[in-house]
C-alpha cells in the first residue's frame, strides 16, 4: 500500500517552483489526499485523527493557560483562580485543557483497544505499535505532571504518594526521587520541575505521533479481517472516503467533549483538589486521575512481601509490568491469524480484559481497605 509515485500535479508556476526546491505540498497530497486505505475501515479507525486533533487543541490552550500561571507554591493555587475569574475567556481555557485530558485518554484507550482487537501490532506493524507505546507512556507523565499544577490538595498528596514509590527500586530510587522532586519532600522545585516537563513534554509526543504516522504510512493500514490489501481494487482514496468518515466521528465526539466542558466540567475531577494545598492535612482518600486508576489498583493490590522483594516494590513492579506487557504483545501473541474477528478464544479473553480493566479502575476509586484490595489481588 505504501509503494507507488505521486500522482501529484502542481497547477501554478509558483506550485511548480515551490514543488521543485520544497515538495511539502505534495508531501501532504499524497499522505493526507491520495494516500490509499482499506475500503472497509470502521469508526474505530477515526480515533486517530481525533487524537490529532486533541494534542493540537491540548498544546493551544496549554501554551495560552502557561502564560497566566505561576509556578510557585504560595501563588499557583490562586493563578488558576485568577484564570478562571479574570482572564478573557479564562474559564473556558482551563475547562477544554482539564476535560481535553480526559477526553485524550478516552481516544487514547479506545485507539489501543482497537489496535489490539483487530490485531494491529501484528508484522510488520511492530514498530509503528512501539511508537504508539511510547506516546502513551509520555501522555501518562504529562498528565500526571499537569495534575500537580493547580496545587490542590489531591494535586500535592497525589504527588507526595506516587513520587514516594519510586524511593522502592533498589539502590537508584532514593536518587530518582529526589531527582523528581528537587529535594526531600514535594515542594517549589517539585513544582517547577514539573510545569517545565508538563510544557516540554507535548512537544515530544508530537514528534513521536509524526514518527507513529510516517510508520503508518510506510507499512500501510491495518483493517478489521487483519487480511493485507491484495490490490488497488481493495482500497480508496483517504480523501474524500476516510476523511468524511472522520469528520463524523470528529464531529461526535467533540459533541460529548463540548456537553462536559459546558454542562459537566468538573465532572471528572475531585473535589479535594479545589481546596488548596495543605502539607498538614491528609486527605482521607487519595486517588489519581481517572485515566490512572487501573494501574493504581495494581500499585496497591500487592498488600504481602515475596521473599526479598517488599510489598511496595512489588507494587511498583506489578504496575510498571503491566505497561511493559503492552510493548511486548507483538511478541506475546504468535497466532498467524490477526483479528479477533476470526478468533473465538481470543475474542473471549480481550472482552474479559476489558471489563478486568473497567473493574481495576472502579477499584482504584475506592478507598485501599478491605474486600477491594482483595478484589484487585484477584
Amino acid at each position: 500500500m505504501s509503494e507507488g509515485h505521486s500522482t501529484y500535479t502542481p497547477k501554478t508556476g509558483f506550485g511548480r517552483w515551490f514543488d521543485a526546491r520544497m515538495p511539502l505540498p505534495r508531501l501532504v497530497y499524497d499522505s493526507f489526499v491520495a494516500y490509499p486505505v482499506p475500503r472497509n475501515l470502521n469508526y474505530a479507525w477515526t480515533f486517530g485523527g481525533i487524537l490529532s486533533i486533541m494534542l493540537v487543541a491540548q498544546i493551544l490552550t496549554g501554551i495560552v493557560l502557561a502564560m497566566h500561571y505561576t509556578a510557585d507554591t504560595n501563588l499557583a493555587f490562586g493563578s488558576v483562580e485568577k484564570i478562571m475569574r479574570d482572564v478573557n475567556s479564562g474559564w473556558l481555557l482551563r475547562y477544554m485543557h482539564s476535560n481535553g485530558a480526559s477526553f485524550f485518554f478516552v481516544a487514547v484507550y479506545i485507539h489501543i483497544f482497537r489496535g489490539l482487537y483487530y490485531g494491529s501490532y501484528k508484522a510488520p506493524r511492530e514498530l509503528l505499535w512501539i511508537l504508539g507505546c511510547i506516546i502513551y507512556l509520555l501522555m501518562m507523565a504529562t498528565g500526571f505532571m499537569g495534575y500537580v499544577l493547580p496545587w490542590g490538595q489531591m494535586s500535592f498528596w497525589g504527588a507526595t504518594v506516587i513520587t514516594g514509590f519510586f524511593s522502592a527500586i533498589p539502590l537508584v530510587g532514593d536518587w530518582i526521587q529526589q531527582l523528581l522532586l528537587g529535594g526531600f519532600a514535594v515542594d517549589n522545585p517539585t513544582l517547577n520541575r514539573f510545569f517545565a516537563l508538563h510544557y516540554l513534554l507535548p512537544f515530544m509526543i508530537a514528534g513521536v505521533v509524526v514518527l507513529h504516522i510516517w510508520a503508518l504510512h510506510v507499512v500501510g493500514q491495518s483493517n478489521p479481517t487483519g487480511i493485507e490489501v491484495k490490490s488497488k481494487t481493495d482500497t480508496v482514496a483517504f480523501t474524500p472516503y476516510a476523511t468524511i468518515k472522520d469528520a463524523f466521528g470528529m464531529i461526535v465526539f467533540l459533541f460529548f467533549f463540548a456537553y462536559f466542558v459546558f454542562y459537566l466540567p468538573n465532572y471528572l475531577g475531585h473535589p479535594d483538589n479545589y481546596i488548596v494545598a495543605n502539607p498538614l492535612k491528609t486527605p482521607a482518600h487519595i486517588v489519581p486521575e481517572w485515566y490512572f486508576l487501573p494501574f493504581y489498583a495494581i500499585l496497591r493490590a500487592i498488600t504481602f512481601n515475596v521473599g526479598p522483594i517488599n510489598s511496595k516494590l512489588g507494587g511498583v513492579l506489578c504496575m510498571f509490568g503491566a505497561i511493559v506487557m503492552l510493548f511486548l504483545v507483538p511478541w506475546l501473541d504468535t497466532s498467524k491469524v490477526r483479528s479477533a474477528v476470526y478468533r473465538p478464544w481470543y475474542k473471549l479473553f480481550f472482552w474479559l480484559f476489558v471489563a478486568d480493566a473497567i473493574l481495576l479502575g472502579w477499584l482504584g476509586s475506592q478507598p485501599a481497605e478491605g474486600s477491594y484490595v482483595f478484589m484487585a489481588q484477584m
